[in-house]
C-alpha cells in the first residue's frame, strides 16, 4: 500500500471493507501527515469528559495512540479498550502501548466484542470514513449499545478542505474517500441513535461531536436491531 494512503487516517479498515495490514509504515503516514495530533488528540480525550476511573472504548483504535493518551487521563483506576478490525494494527497497539489497564482486541465497529453498558466514554476518530455508508448507522448503534446510561460519545472524522487546490492535494494523497467523509453527517447520526448532541466543531482537519446516551436504554441502540 502506498504511503500516500496512509498520510491522514486513524482506524485500521479501509472504505472497501478491507483491513489495513501495514501498521508501521501507517504509524509513520500519520506522523507525517498529521503533526499536531498528539495536541489534536488530547483536546479531543478532554473534550470527551474522560476522568480518573472511567472505562474508555477506542472504535477503530488503529495503532493505539488515542487509546494511549486515553488512558493517561483516565489513570489511576480507569482502563481502555480499543478494538480495530485489522490484527495487524491490534498486535502493533499491544507492543507499542498496551498495559494492564490498555489492552486491545481485534473487533469491528459494526459489532464490538464488548458488553452492553460497559464504559463510560466512547471515543473514536478518524475511523468512520472506513465505515461503508450503509453501516455506519450500525457501527453508531453499537457505540451506544456498549455505554452506560449517561455515558459520553466523541466521534471525530476528516473535516474535507474547501479549497480546489487542497481538494486535489488530498485527493491525491489519500483517495477520493476522503473528500466524501463524514463530518457533516455526524450530527444527524449521533442524534438518530438516540444521543443528545452536547457540542460539535473542529480541531484542525477534524470535526468532532460530543454527545451523552441517553440517561434509559431502548430496543433501537441493542445488537440486531433495525
Amino acid at each position: 500500500m502506498a504511503l500516500g494512503r496512509l498520510l491522514v487516517g486513524h482506524g485500521g479498515e479501509r472504505a472497501d471493507g478491507a483491513v489495513i495490514t501495514q501498521a508501521r509504515l501507517y504509524e509513520l503516514g500519520s506522523r507525517i501527515g498529521f503533526l499536531t495530533r498528539g495536541r489534536r488528540y488530547r483536546e479531543l480525550v478532554r473534550r470527551s469528559g474522560a476522568r480518573p476511573g472511567d472505562r474508555v472504548l477506542d472504535v477503530g483504535c488503529g495503532t493505539g495512540y488515542l487509546a494511549g493518551i486515553a488512558a493517561r487521563a483516565v489513570a489511576p483506576g480507569g482502563s481502555v479498550l480499543g478494538v480495530d478490525a485489522s490484527e495487524s494494527m491490534v498486535e502493533y497497539a499491544r507492543g507499542a502501548v498496551g498495559t494492564p489497564s490498555c489492552r486491545f482486541e481485534v473487533g469491528t465497529a459494526q459489532a464490538l466484542p464488548a458488553e452492553d453498558a460497559a464504559f463510560d466514554v466512547v471515543l473514536s476518530s478518524l475511523m468512520l470514513h472506513h465505515v461503508p455508508d450503509t453501516d455506519q448507522p450500525a457501527a453508531l448503534r453499537e457505540m451506544r449499545r456498549v455505554l452506560r446510561p449517561g455515558g459520553r460519545l466523541l466521534l471525530a472524522d476528516f473535516r474535507p478542505p474547501t479549497s480546489r487546490v487542497a481538494r486535489r492535494l488530498v485527493g491525491a494523497l489519500t483517495g477520493p474517500r476522503m473528500l466524501d467523509a463524514p463530518d457533516r453527517r455526524l450530527v444527524g447520526l449521533v442524534r438518530d441513535t438516540g444521543f443528545t448532541v452536547d457540542d460539535e466543531g473542529t480541531l484542525g482537519i477534524l470535526h468532532y461531536v460530543s454527545a451523552t446516551a441517553a440517561s434509559g436504554e431502548d430496543s433501537s441502540a441493542r445488537r440486531g436491531s433495525p
